[in-house]
């Protein structure tokens, strides 16, 4: 009796940018105004979308540029009921000199491959992810973010869902990795490429949430790009709005740890009782926080003009991952040794805090002169001001 053939096994597919099919819309889409009800509303993508399948079986398909379109899924799919999903965001910048580019792109790649690991959805390189970003900016960046638009914005967002239907929670073996574009306004002005020093910060508050509220903890999924970690923190940010506040200061432990603001990361700089000027930072090491790409960019840029010996006119200061708590923070402002307090990150750029909500407590730091030099000196890049290798072109 002859045996049955052994099938040779499948080797699944890597993600690969060069097998890209590329279909182009027949009817664009309008483009809102700059600063029009449209466009502040965030909510309008523009004329295409990629979108990439994934199985356990096969690996990664081949992507598709193709008109945006909705995404169909079976209402078991993994992702609506056991949250298997991450996301990116990063910004495409129209510059002074009417080019177009993106931030530190790579680093957003990076960190999107380990919220996939930390939430069991396939990898990928992320210089293939990179490259299929590049491909749709380079599609509609043209004529969502025209030359003559300067200063002006959109909001880049890949997401990578599990869509595997049915119940039972276990690794997801069907994703679907989508990247999308949306018209994004630049209202603030603190995220325009020059600040006039002498101005007065457009306020900018932070309720410190409660006890009873945790955003994430030692060992939990806090450091990771997921949905699961935002919503949670929704009806703690809808008391923050009641109380006339723009956004949460998370706590952690009984000793009050200042973690993240809303999606942000947060600094403060403070005069130690040794008279050094400290900035600080929560570190990554609990992995509690996000490792958030401006969070880098300030601390090595203030590493590297900021500290001493650098030709500044700013006083110099010591750089200090660590831990800061409530209680720190406000001897320090009684002291008068609390200079100043901002949040850095894609959404909020950098932006000074004008005002912190401790239990009914207010802290206002006076100044924000080093908040203002840094967004000075990240906006000049994003911009193209100053020339850095931070800042990807895209060919058009």
């Amino acid at each position: 009796m002859i045996g049955r053939l052994q099938e040779p096994d499948v080797v699944p597919s890597g993600l690969s940018a060069q097998k890209m099919t590329d279909t182009r819309t027949q009817t664009p889409r309008a483009v809102p105004q700059p600063g029009s009800p449209e466009q502040q509303a965030c909510n309008v993508c523009s004329d295409h979308m990629i979108t990439v399948s994934w199985s356990e079986k096969a690996g990664w398909a081949a992507p598709e540029l193709k008109p945006l379109t909705n995404i169909s899924l079976s209402p078991a799919a993994s992702v609506l009921h056991y949250a298997t999903e991450c996301f990116e965001g990063l910004k495409l910048y129209r510059g002074q000199d009417q080019k177009l580019r993106l931030f530190r792109p790579l680093l957003n790649c990076q960190r999107m491959l380990r919220s996939a690991t930390r939430i069991s959805l396939p990898a990928f390189e992320p210089v293939e992810l990179l490259a299929l970003i590049e491909r749709l900016c380079a599609v509609d960046g043209p004529r969502w973010l025209p030359k003559d638009n300067t200063n002006g914005l959109l909001y880049v967002r890949p997401t990578l869902i599990g869509t595997e239907g049915g119940m039972g929670l276990k690794r997801p073996r069907e994703a679907l990795l989508y990247i999308i574009i949306v018209s994004y306004p630049n209202h603030n002005p603190i995220a325009q490429p020059t600040v006039d020093l002498t101005t007065q910060d457009k306020k900018f508050s932070l309720f410190a949430s409660h006890d009873q509220a945790v955003r994430a903890w030692p060992g939990g999924s806090g450091y990771a790009k997921i949905g699961a970690n935002y919503g949670p923190a929704l009806h703690v940010q809808e008391e923050a709005t009641r109380r006339g506040h723009d956004q949460v200061l998370w706590l952690f432990g009984p000793d009050s740890q200042v973690t993240e603001a809303g999606g942000a990361n947060f600094f403060a700089v403070v005069r130690n009782l040794s008279g050094e000027i400290e900035l600080i930072t929560a570190p990554l090491d609990d992995k509690t926080i996000l490792a958030g790409i401006t969070r880098q960019s300030v601390l090595e840029l203030a590493d590297a003009y900021l500290t001493e010996g650098s030709e500044h006119e700013l006083a110099p200061v010591t750089v200090a991952v660590r831990t800061l708590t409530m209680g720190e923070m406000i001897l320090a402002y009684e002291q008068g040794r609390l200079l100043e307090t901002f949040v850095v990150g894609t959404a909020y750029y950098i932006t000074p805090v004008t005002e912190i909500d401790f239990r009914g407590r207010k802290i206002a730091p006076l100044q924000s002169t080093y908040a203002r030099t840094l967004r000075n000196w990240i906006g000049g890049i994003q911009f193209g001001v100053e020339k850095h290798e931070w800042a990807s072109i895209i060919k058009e």
